[in-house]
């Protein structure tokens, strides 16, 4: 049986996510605190009380960051480790500190500078998200590309989640008209998402570019275990590779069906979602069958995780 550690991305915080955690487990405290004290404001308060605060890009990267990594230490605790990691967009600087490549102080400290600068990169209201709900992938990606050829603006798939399920991003009116022309074609649903761009796209290039200053600062160390990065779906090489692709993940698409295949096809049987919310679980389900889909957000789900693990063994 081998485990991997999932990571949650942006748009899966909420008000109150880490708080039982918080409440609960001294690891899970000495998590939130340290990021207190490089941040230089509370990220608790954040987490457990300001849903302004915790819907905007420069604080959500930071808050989701530290209460994964919060529940990674309560399960680590328990005795279960990962084999491999991977996270979603935001979440693969998780995985890094999972695998040992990134100090966590580091980490928590470049999300932040990394919301901001995906904040500022598009003005607000320029750029746009929806998830289309249950279309092939090739009747999106031409749903986007004759918005493309008609003039219309830029909008491309922002995020491969699942069979069924990809996410579009570019300039507002443009995404409009594809998502419009997708449910044309096919599509069950087309949903707006909540977030303040068009992330995983060219238009996060500012974005890419003052993140890359930052990136050339951090100290990164060899990993203990596998990550799988969203570029390309495939195991990062070495630690010399970690920037090179981190430099170029805000502009690409999140590839994370082919991820999970990539670890499914690596003996990954166990998958457990650590951080806000169970979306990355339902993604799995959706990718492969016949595995073990966990999360990890508070007490309660973190002994039904133990238990089914126990029952496995």
């Amino acid at each position: 049986m081998k485990t991997v550690f999932m990571f949650s991305g942006q748009g899966a915080q909420y008000v109150g996510m880490g708080k039982d955690l918080y409440n609960n487990y001294t690891v899970a405290r000495e998590v939130f605190d340290r990021a207190d004290k490089v941040l230089g404001y509370s990220i608790k308060d954040i987490c457990f009380n300001n849903g302004e605060k915790l819907n905007d890009t420069e604080f959500a990267q930071p808050a989701i960051l530290t209460m994964s990594i919060a529940a990674m230490k309560v399960i680590e605790e328990c005795g279960v480790r990962a084999d491999m990691a991977a996270g979603l967009s935001l979440g693969e600087y998780c995985a890094y500190v999972a695998s040992g490549a990134m100090d966590f102080e580091e980490a928590v400290a470049l999300v932040q500078k990394r919301g901001k600068f995906m904040a500022e990169a598009v003005p607000y209201g320029k750029g746009a998200m929806y998830a289309i709900i249950g279309l092939d992938t090739e009747l999106v990606e031409e749903a986007c590309n004759e918005i493309v050829n008609e003039g219309l603006g830029l909008v491309v798939p922002a995020n491969y989640n699942a069979p069924g399920q990809i996410v579009i991003a570019g300039e507002t009116e443009a995404v409009k008209r594809a998502a419009e022309l997708a449910k044309e074609k096919g599509a069950k649903m087309a949903v707006r998402l909540k977030v303040s761009g068009p992330f995983h796209t060219e238009l996060l290039k500012p974005a890419a570019d003052k993140l890359s200053k930052e990136l050339k600062k951090m100290t990164i160390s060899p990993m203990n275990i596998p990550v799988y990065t969203n570029v390309n779906a495939e195991v990062v090489e070495s630690e010399n590779n970690i920037i090179p692709i981190l430099e170029k993940q805000i502009c690409s698409p999140v590839r994370w069906e082919e991820t999970i295949r990539n670890m499914h096809k690596n003996g990954a049987d166990t998958f457990i979602e650590l951080g806000p919310g169970k979306a990355l679980c339902g993604f799995v389900k959706r990718i492969l069958k016949g595995v073990t889909n966990l999360n990890v957000e508070d007490t309660s789900t973190l002994q039904k995780t133990l238990d089914k693990l126990n029952e496995a063994v």
